[in-house]
Parts: C-alpha cells; structure tokens; sequence
C-alpha cells in the first residue's frame, strides 16, 4: 500500500500546481476594452520585447534616420544631437558630451531611463502591459507545473521500486502506472495549454495587448517605417544590414560588453 502514499503526494501537487497556473492566468487574462487603439511602434516594442526593445528600436531609427552613426565595431556616434522625441534624448544623453560611445552601456542607460518607464506605465495603466509581479507570478506557476510533472515522474519511478509490486488490495503494476499516468496527462496538459495561450504574451504584452499587436501595421509617413515595425516586433534578427546587425548584436564589442538581443 505504500505506493498509494506516493500516488497521493503526486496528485496533491500535480493538483495544487495546476490550480495556481489556472489562478495566475485568469488574473492575467482580466478582460478590459482600451477602446480604439492603434499601437505606435515604441509601444508595439516594449509589448513584443521590454525596455531594452525600445532602446534597440531608438538606435536602429537614429541610425537610419542619419541622426546616429553605429559602426559594426559596436560604436554609437552622434550625428545630429536633437532628438525627434524624449526617447531618443535619452540615447543622445546616454552616449555622454563626447559623442561617442559603446552601445551596450547606451542600450542599458535607455532601457532604464524614465522615457521607457513612463511609456511602460502608460502600457500598464491601459491594460495593454502586464504588471511585473504578474509576469513573476505566471513564470513562477508554469514552472512549478513543470516541477510537478517531474515529480509525478519520479513517484510512478519510485513506486515501481517497491519490493512488492502487488497491493493489498489487489490492484496490479498495470493498474499503478494508470493511476499515474492521470496527474502526469493533468501536468503536461497544463503547460500545453499555457504554450499555447500564454507563452506569447507572457513576457510583457497582457491578453488585450496582444491582440492589438497581432493586427499591428507601420505607421505610415516615412519609407523605412516597415523595416522599424520588424525590429519592434521581431528585434535585431529582423535588420537586413550586416553590419548594422553585428553593431546590435554585439559582434565587434570587446569581451563582456557583448549582450542578447531580447
């Protein structure tokens, strides 16, 4: 009968696990109307990619714009010190007096100034962003399914291990690797459906936003407005220019100033 022991400890946290990942997701998923509501690109990249996104996307639109050189040694040069709007001031202030810096300290000072943090608030209050404890919260559910999962795993394992492998109560191995099974389906089930439903907006964007995101077109009114709306949505991959890629993605940087595209 000792299994049966093991067989309630996996249902109890496969069941507990479940319950919270269900309880996350639907604070997540609170319905709320924003109205119309046509995302500009800074906002379409901090939904698709957090703070750093919008710095990437700043960069990318002052290098093509002739406003900021970035070599593919990793190295922002200013060309033209007005910024068109208070996120690419942040960039100009981030590079310093000389006019001239590595990209990643500009990329990190951006992410964390209070231009982005304004635009992210903004997002949040409008429920088109998810909070940061709620994105916490949501990874933390989906991993401990995940832990669950391994560890129904390993009481059918340990279960299999007993010396007597016919209950009391007559119940055969068969039957044992059944009841199981049941909690494991449960699990696994679980992190399907959070695939498949949560994953995409999981990060930043909440449920609203990102329907909004998946009806996202460029602004109209500059000829390299499709090339910015693939780096808000998709990041640096989604630059064409070799060299503009290997200065964003940190190819030329000297050692531990490299970073990831997020």
């Amino acid at each position: 009968m000792l299994w049966v022991l093991f067989l309630l400890v996996a249902w109890g946290v496969a069941g507990a696990s479940c319950l919270r990942l269900c309880l996350a997701a639907a604070s997540v998923d609170r319905a709320r109307d924003p109205g119309h509501v046509e995302l500009t690109l800074y906002e379409a990249a901090f939904l698709t990619g957090g703070p750093h996104r919008v710095a990437d996307l700043a960069l990318v639109t002052m290098h093509l714009r002739r406003r900021l050189l970035l070599a593919h040694t990793g190295w922002a040069t200013v060309v033209d010190p007005e910024g068109r709007d208070e996120v690419e001031r942040t960039v100009i202030r981030a590079i310093g007096p000389g006019g001239q810096s590595l990209i990643p300290p500009i990329r990190s000072a951006t992410a964390a100034a209070d231009a982005v943090r304004s635009l992210a608030d903004r997002l949040v209050g409008a429920g088109l962003a998810l909070p940061g404890g709620e994105r916490t919260d949501l990874a933390s559910a989906i991993r401990a399914v995940r832990g669950a999962a391994l560890l129904v795993i390993a009481m059918a394992g340990a279960a299999l291990l007993l010396p007597d492998q016919e209950s009391g109560i007559g119940v055969p191995l068969t039957a044992e690797l059944v009841w199981f099974a049941l909690p494991l389906v449960l699990t696994l089930g679980c992190l399907a459906i959070a695939r498949m439903e949560i994953h995409p907006y999981s990060s930043w964007a909440s449920p609203t936003g990102q329907r909004l995101l998946d009806s996202f077109a460029a602004p109209p009114g500059s000829a390299d407005r499709e090339v910015l709306a693939a780096v808000a949505v998709r990041g640096v991959r989604a630059v064409d220019d070799p060299a503009l890629r290997a200065a964003l993605s940190g190819g030329g940087h000297p050692a531990g100033a490299t970073y990831r595209d997020r």
